[in-house]
């Protein structure tokens, strides 16, 4: 059985809780171990502010990154059938020949960082027509003045919460959504390896 995705608990565990909501996507709950709980919230909140308190900065792209490696190696251990791989720079775009466009066509799950107020994480799950389909953790129930054409939904607790149109995400600019400048951009892979779909079994996605 599948869990509906759930919402960060502080104005800090957008990192943590985007990837528990991968994994949530991705497989049933009684194929999770614990330890894959242990170890997301043990390796992420690894940020101080500036007055000294752990947390309070959120999750580094360091973190990000060696939880990604975990997940992979995790997997390699035939422990769970789940892979993973992490990006940066110029590889996390939306478009031809892109990443996470592949990942999303091949039913895969990805944890991007990008603009929200500041830098936050959310889980992408899907593409459908001109838009992302993602689920921000960041409960929210107004609309986006800022941006009409941002839908939040609440009908699809499984799998997102947010209909983006994909213009916003490739903006260098720190708006609302966007991925922003390059050395800002980073994103997680992630692939339950028994529902993963082959390259060959599917038609390469164009923007």
């Amino acid at each position: 059985m599948k869990n509906p995705l759930h919402y960060q608990v502080t104005n800090y565990d957008c990192g943590p809780t985007s990837m528990l909501n991968a994994v949530s996507f991705l497989f049933d709950r009684e194929s999770l171990p614990p330890e894959i709980v242990r170890n997301i919230m043990l390796y992420c909140l690894d940020c101080h502010s500036s007055d000294g308190i752990p947390g309070k900065m959120g999750t580094s792209c360091s973190a990000m990154m060696f939880l990604s490696s975990w997940l992979d190696g995790f997997g390699k251990l035939d422990l769970l059938p789940i892979s993973s791989s992490y990006i940066s720079d110029k590889k996390v775009y939306i478009g031809q020949n892109s990443l996470i466009n592949d990942t999303l066509v091949r039913g895969g799950a990805v944890v991007a960082r990008l603009f929200y107020d500041e830098w936050h994480y959310v889980l992408i799950t899907g593409i459908e027509n001109d838009n992302l389909l993602l689920f921000d953790p960041y409960y929210r129930e107004e609309p986006f003045e800022e941006n009409e054409d941002i839908k939040i939904v609440t009908d699809h607790p499984f799998s997102y919460n947010r209909i983006v149109p994909i213009s916003c995400f490739n903006c260098e600019e720190e708006k609302l959504y966007a991925f922003g400048g390059f050395d800002m951009r980073e994103a997680v892979l992630i692939f339950n390896n028994d529902t993963k779909l082959t390259q060959e079994d599917t038609v390469e996605y164009f923007i």
